[in-house]
């Protein structure tokens, strides 16, 4: 079989950061990198459940919802795959995740999607961890480029 391109990406090299992963006619992938692979340190379970949660709900609120195709977390548990149109520039994808962790950061209330009727673990959530995980994200995008979005191979 042929090794898929997320495979391709040197991972000893990789660091947070937004990275556009692949192009597949008019559907972007965008690499979310959210912590440094192999370094010990992952989103928890429920760090990265309540992420899902608020990245989904907030980018699918936006004007820019009918290019939202998916949200959720890698595997790996060092960041998230966004997916859009190519409606959505590389500079406004950059914003609507700059955007998405101020939104975490300050939430308050009730996780959306969070009931036992809407989600099937409901009670695995963290809303500080997410927090503090939008924060280091935000402080990482801050001053991000278009120029900065290729994987350094």
């Amino acid at each position: 079989m042929e090794r898929i391109a997320s495979f391709c990406v040197d991972h000893n090299t990789l660091v947070p950061g937004m990275y556009l992963s692949r192009k597949d006619g008019d559907v972007l992938t965008w690499d979310i990198r959210m912590k440094t692979p192999n370094k010990g340190s992952y989103l928890s379970p429920a760090c990265a459940h309540t992420i899902e949660h608020l990245f989904a709900t907030y980018v699918r609120n936006t004007a820019d919802s009918d290019n939202i195709l998916y949200v959720g977390p890698m595997g790996c548990r060092t960041g998230f795959y966004f997916i859009t149109r190519d409606k959505i520039s590389k500079a406004r994808a950059i914003e609507l995740v700059q955007e998405t962790c101020a939104f975490i950061e300050h939430f308050e209330g009730e996780i959306p999607g969070s009931s036992r009727i809407e989600c099937g673990n409901y009670l695995d959530h963290s809303l500080p961890k997410a927090k503090q995980y939008a924060h280091d994200l935000a402080k990482t995008l801050a001053g991000w480029t278009e120029e900065k979005m290729v994987y350094q191979l």
